[in-house]
């Protein structure tokens, strides 16, 4: 009595955002079925041109009364996903789960830093990527992405604000269940998910997950330790974003505990 449906609901980013925190824990839920991996429909053309049938051909199978869930945090930035999904289903319910934009740039820098390491590749230190010329280099890509309220605009001309669920990355990593209850409240999903579910992992510095007589964890690039910066850096980044953050504030009706 399973099939494999087109998700109800999306989970359109940030990268570097929680991501992946957030989807894992979405799983505990009964009502709940994830896709395995970042499908990238709606934002690399080389997937897109290959049909909707391709794409629910990647979906796990789920019974009716549950909701299939994708997540690819490359769509939030995507110039074409907004008006994909919409032409997809108008009515989807999407999840954006945000965290301070300063923090989100050491992240995705972090990311790349190990990434390059791993590879033998050579790496910069952070402070000589994101200045140049004594000035804040404003077109490298980590920062880009940071700007919320930019990318929101693209959203925002094709869902109105009650289809797009914002998620506090921030205080998911810190205290993920009140977050989650929003989130099952906001689906409509009868509320199965607990304070039990979760575990505090000393060693990795964040919650950890139990459901089923499992316990897991993040992958190990999960939690990794951030670069220390230069706090002249750091307030050049905080300055940046402030306005775009204040902007970004009024955009969804909601403040955040942003620098």
């Amino acid at each position: 009595g399973t099939s494999r449906q087109i998700p109800q609901t999306i989970i359109i980013g940030v990268r570097k955002g929680g991501t992946r925190a957030l989807l894992e824990m979405l799983d505990i839920h009964p009502n709940i079925v994830v896709a395995a991996t970042e499908v990238h429909f709606f934002d690399w053309d080389e997937n897109y041109v290959k049909g909707i049938d391709w794409y629910r051909s990647l979906m796990p199978f789920s019974y009716g009364n549950q909701i299939t869930i994708e997540k690819t945090p490359g769509y939030f930035t995507s110039p074409q996903a907004p008006e994909r999904i919409h032409n997809m289903n108008s009515s989807i319910k999407l999840l954006l789960i945000l965290r301070d934009p300063t923090e989100r740039v050491i992240s995705d820098y972090t990311q790349v830093y190990y990434n390059r390491v791993e590879s033998h590749k050579p790496v910069q230190l952070f402070e000589d990527i994101v200045i140049k010329n004594g000035a804040l280099n404003t077109k490298y890509k980590a920062i880009q992405r940071s700007l919320y309220d930019v990318h929101m605009e693209k959203w925002l001309k094709h869902f109105s604000l009650d289809q797009i669920h914002i998620v506090d990355g921030n205080t998911l990593i810190k205290d993920p269940l009140p977050e989650l209850q929003k989130v099952e409240r906001f689906l409509n999903l009868p509320s199965r998910i607990m304070s039990s579910n979760f575990y505090f992992n000393q060693t990795k510095g964040f919650y950890c997950i139990r459901s089923d007589g499992r316990e897991r964890c993040l992958h190990e690039s999960k939690g990794r330790p951030h670069p220390l910066v230069n706090t002249t850096v750091l307030e050049q980044l905080y300055s940046y974003f402030r306005e775009h953050n204040a902007k970004f504030y009024r955009m969804v009706n909601h403040s955040f505990d942003w620098h």
